[in-house]
């Protein structure tokens, strides 16, 4: 009967790295469920920190970015002997639990993640972060849009104005209205991201009789990136 296991013997690429991507299965319907807040609801951008910080403890990725419900994380050690689909289903099915562990509260239907596995080169590690970087502020754009003409149009009259606007006309159309997004918060912008830093230790050896310092490593929550850069990689990767 192993044989009819068609797919468990693909896998990674030795020696390569890879971004896992998880995106939040139907989360336009679960943020209705949960009344979140919008545009922004912080204590879910909260708990997706908290997942992220999950995630970086138990699979050790040198990197990881979140914003609205999609997660990147980016592995050079990679899990499971490089088989893609343990890779995929344990993952996605950690990412699920902990979103549940850390959200609480009552769910109308469990909350479930998708993944899948792009193989990258060093070369373009910044390219892939830069693309969802971006992402990230069009959907800031987008969340801001649609949240602004609800105020002022029913849902459907709201859908339709924004339709085929592009993403400059949005940001015009709220100027004009008032809400400048330069001046909301980092994380709404350009996500989240976790990585390692390093910190000071100075502890006491008794037997030199003389303060010592090490350095410990700690995953670090940043909510203040900036636009992803050669120099931000090059200092935490």
């Amino acid at each position: 009967m192993k044989d009819y296991e068609v797919y468990s013997s693909l896998k990674v690429p030795k020696n390569s790295k890879i971004i896992v991507r998880l995106d939040g299965r139907s989360f336009h319907k679960l943020a209705d469920d949960l009344n979140l807040v919008k545009p922004y609801d912080e204590n879910f951008y909260k708990v997706m920190a908290d997942v992220c910080k999950d995630l970086f403890k138990e699979f050790s990725p040198s990197f990881v970015y979140t914003f609205s419900d999609e997660i990147s994380l980016l592995l050079d050690k990679i899990p499971f002997d490089g088989r893609i689909e343990k890779i995929n289903s344990v993952i996605a099915s950690f990412t699920a639990s902990s979103f549940v562990m850390h959200y609480g509260g009552d769910f109308k239907k469990p909350p479930a993640f998708d993944s899948r596995i792009i193989p990258i080169a060093d070369g373009d590690v910044l390219k892939y972060f830069k693309w969802r970087q971006d992402e990230s502020w069009k959907n800031c754009i987008a969340s801001h849009g649609i949240y602004f003409l609800k105020s002022k149009y029913s849902n459907n009259e709201a859908n339709d104005k924004i339709n085929g606007l592009k993403s400059s006309d949005i940001h015009e159309l709220l100027y004009q209205n008032g809400i400048n997004l330069n001046d909301v918060e980092t994380y709404k912008k350009r996500g989240i991201a976790v990585y390692r830093k390093s910190k000071k230790i100075i502890g006491f050896n008794k037997k030199e009789n003389k303060e010592q310092i090490s350095y410990r490593t700690y995953a670090y929550v940043d909510w203040d990136v900036p636009k992803f850069n050669e120099e931000f990689f090059e200092n935490i990767i």
